[in-house]
């Protein structure tokens, strides 16, 4: 019985980290349309870290990539990671 308790909570966590990535992702998705009309209102394009991110991964410097993103855009290491992601 003790297992069966220990399974569900477990079962329950796995739930909840799902829930919890899913929401993430949509704050991302929203994130990015923020900044893209932003970045047109203003008149700042991100096509210089665009190419940058294209370099590094070409390198293979995933992580650079990531911390750049982040010094630049000023992101979460997830935004940045899912920012940098769509590049692949």
């Amino acid at each position: 019985m003790g297992s069966e308790f220990i399974g569900y909570l477990i079962l329950l966590a796995i739930v909840y980290v799902i829930v919890t990535i899913g929401k993430l992702e949509g704050r991302i998705k929203g994130l990015q349309h923020s900044l893209q009309q932003i970045s047109k209102q203003v008149g700042v394009s991100t096509e210089a870290i665009d190419n940058e991110v294209r370099d590094l991964l070409e390198e293979g410097k995933d992580v650079a990539a990531v911390k750049r993103v982040r010094e630049t855009l000023g992101l979460t290491l997830v935004e940045a990671k899912k920012y940098v992601d769509q590049f692949k």
